[in-house]
């Protein structure tokens, strides 16, 4: 099925710039299944703007411990490619909030790229991010998910140079994903992030201008979120959320504390 209308693309289209558009980064499947779909309604209620939903791989090069946690949890309990789109599914019959999913490539060709595409259109994903495909080698998922209206959304690094993040930007759709530290992910402590990434925002406005700009990586707090994303479109939590679900969960109103820190992390307030 080929998507006339993408959620991403409109997103960015309706962005006055009044407020940093938020993204959050979810492992599929984790805590459990129900709770995934529950969570997604949840946090567009309470301000979220855009979802990552995590694919769990057992070799996930570009994660840190803890959503190297979260997708052990969900590969434990059965979580399947096909799972995780039935999980898109669900959202897409009460809510139309944008939703990539990020993961490696190695499920994706165990799936079979056309059939990927064609399935995750099908279910309602409006994105692609596949951190360990780089877009000299993205060939044959770039041809199928340009096929099923698809944006594929690469990454810039500190260690990206000049001349590879204008590529990049000619050819990410959707917007770049701006890495703010050279590493993997997960909230750093005190002010880490913000110190080592005025550098690198600032060779990111000068070589990125096709595609808006949304930066994440290291970020826990909406005083981090405010500072490190003051020059771009929007910023993108993970890590910081896993380690507030893995917190609370299964308390007693356990979500009720994911929605409060969802809420203090988009406003700075609940």
């Amino acid at each position: 099925m080929i998507q006339t209308e993408n959620r991403v693309t409109q997103l960015f289209e309706r962005h006055d710039g009044s407020e940093k558009i938020m993204s959050l980064f979810l492992t599929a499947g984790y805590p459990d299944l129900e709770a995934t779909v529950d969570l997604i309604l949840g946090f567009e209620e309470n301000g979220v703007d855009m979802v990552e939903l995590g694919m769990p791989f057992s070799d996930p090069l570009a994660d840190g411990p803890t959503i190297q946690y979260s997708s052990n949890v969900a590969i434990e309990q059965g979580i399947t490619m096909k799972k995780i789109l039935h999980i898109v599914e669900q959202v897409r019959e009460k809510s139309q909030i944008p939703i990539i999913l990020m993961g490696y490539i190695n499920p994706v060709l165990r799936y079979g790229a056309k059939a990927f595409c064609e399935d995750a259109a099908e279910a309602g994903v409006d994105g692609l991010i596949i951190p360990d495909i780089p877009i000299e080698e993205s060939g044959i998922l770039k041809e199928e998910a340009a096929n099923n209206g698809l944006p594929i959304i690469y990454l810039v690094a500190p260690n990206t140079s000049d001349k590879r993040m204008r590529k990049i930007d000619e050819e990410s759709q959707g917007f770049v994903y701006c890495v703010s530290v050279t590493g993997v992910t997960g909230a750093r402590e005190g002010d880490e992030v913000a110190k080592s990434v005025e550098r690198f925002i600032n060779r990111v406005q000068k070589n990125v201008t096709r595609n808006p700009k949304m930066v994440g990586f290291g970020i826990k707090s909406y005083e981090d979120a405010q500072r490190i994303a003051a020059d771009m479109d929007g910023f993108i939590v993970g890590s910081a959320l896993i380690d507030t679900i893995r917190s609370h969960y299964p308390e007693k109103g356990w979500k009720d504390e994911v929605f409060a820190f969802v809420r203090r992390l988009k406003y700075g307030k609940e």
